[in-house]
């Protein structure tokens, strides 16, 4: 089989289960934006110290396949969903609130806002978090097209939570402290804002 087919080259692409649609379609940006998110957590693993994050970002990278295939497939006039598509798994938002409480127990207490940043496989996570974040509003867009996507919102949700969470952990292994974020960086409080 060759990786290309020439059908995509007047800007249209096939979903799984039939059905055409534009590239700038909003399912396609939500299982793109996805597919990008997936791209980052892979190299977040390439470059994180920490065997254990890296471990658990090997496994939401293949639930991020199954929220992909979920997106990818759109029900039938009927509204049947494909018994073909993966589902993802039932455990694994609850399973993402563990580890982050456990997370939690060897960090310090936040009190307050953070840059992104810090170790090179924190700052990774951090760019994962936000295209999380931006993943998450793209599928928003699918709810009222289809219900079936709340499932993944709470999935991605939770899982930029988790980022957020796993870049604070791998700067703590590290020995490489949270960078507070600082209202008045160059000392300007109460000159009115002047130079």
């Amino acid at each position: 089989m060759k990786i290309y087919t020439r059908t995509g080259d007047h800007g249209e692409t096939a979903l799984f289960g039939g059905g055409r649609v534009l590239k700038c379609h909003p399912r396609v940006e939500a299982y793109g934006t996805v597919d990008e998110l997936n791209a980052h957590l892979g190299r977040a693993v390439a470059t994180v110290a920490d065997p254990e994050v890296a471990e658990r970002l090997r496994l939401v990278q293949h639930d991020l396949f199954a929220v992909g295939a979920i997106l990818a497939t759109p029900p039938d006039e009927g509204g049947t969903r494909n018994p073909h598509v993966p589902s993802l798994p039932s455990h694994r938002i609850e399973e993402m609130e563990r580890w982050m409480d456990e997370a939690e127990a060897e960090l310090e207490p936040l009190k307050n806002f953070i840059l992104p940043g810090g170790t090179l496989g924190a700052s990774e996570l951090h760019v994962g978090r936000v295209v999380c974040r931006r993943a998450e509003r793209t599928v928003v867009e699918l709810v009222d097209e289809e219900p079936e996507t709340a499932s993944v919102i709470r999935y991605l949700n939770r899982l930029s939570d988790l980022l957020f969470t796993l870049a604070r952990l791998e700067n703590r292994r590290a020995g490489s402290p949270d960078i507070l974020w600082d209202k008045d960086p160059d000392g300007r409080a109460g000159s009115g804002g002047a130079p």
